[in-house]
């Protein structure tokens, strides 16, 4: 499987014609078999790219005292303390933005229930409510592991789309990172990797190439 990936990968990078901005590279996989009404069927898990996402991650971390002032030094995107989660409950729209901005968010544990009550009526909805962690934790290890995790999930459809790259890496790194994408299924599903029906690899604004 893994070099008839980086086969179409091959393809798909040649036929995409030049942007002026570095594409992503995604794959797109349909199930078979899978009654998504169920909502043990509906996946939602975050996986650890071993090649990396090839493209930046927006993390906001929610922290106050050391752990804010070493999560900014680590070069999170964006710091918010207690205050500025009170603020953000009294002006839904600005919740809102911060929300969509950012693809992930991660809070000190303490600061959870204020967390919950300004801005999980925003992030709940969008399936990003933060990770918590103490106030022990190392904000570069975390912020590390986040810049190459990808979310993988099946709602509605029985369909899963999902970043696997970016068109400078190497077709033999983007497999891989398919690879890692593939393993849910192994994890998830009764037939694993048998029960899928088509999978595709594309690029942002690119061609599609069909894989199986």
């Amino acid at each position: 499987m893994t070099q008839v990936i980086e086969e179409a990968v091959k393809k798909v990078l040649e036929e995409s014609k030049p942007r002026n901005f570095t594409q992503s590279i995604d794959v797109v996989i349909t199930i078979n078999d899978l009654d998504v009404n169920k909502p043990e069927n509906r996946l939602d898990e975050e996986v650890l790219l071993p090649n990396g996402r090839g493209k930046d991650v927006k993390i906001a971390f929610i922290a106050e005292g050391e752990l804010a002032y070493q999560a900014e030094k680590a070069g999170a995107d964006l710091v918010i303390d207690k205050e500025q989660l009170e603020a953000y409950g009294k002006n839904r729209a600005e919740a809102k933005k911060i929300a969509n901005s950012y693809d992930f968010f991660v809070a000190q544990s303490d600061l959870m229930p204020t967390v919950g009550r300004f801005l999980g009526p925003v992030l709940g909805p969008r399936k990003k409510m933060p990770k918590p962690i103490p106030a022990s934790a190392n904000p570069e290890v975390i912020l590390g592991r986040l810049r190459s995790t990808v979310k993988v999930r099946v709602k509605d459809q029985p369909i899963i789309q999902s970043i696997v790259g970016s068109e400078d890496m190497t077709e033999a790194q983007i497999a891989e990172n398919v690879d890692a994408v593939l393993d849910v299924l192994d994890r998830n599903l009764e037939k694993g990797q048998k029960q899928i029906k088509a999978l595709y690899i594309k690029t942002t604004m690119g061609p599609v190439t069909r894989v199986i």
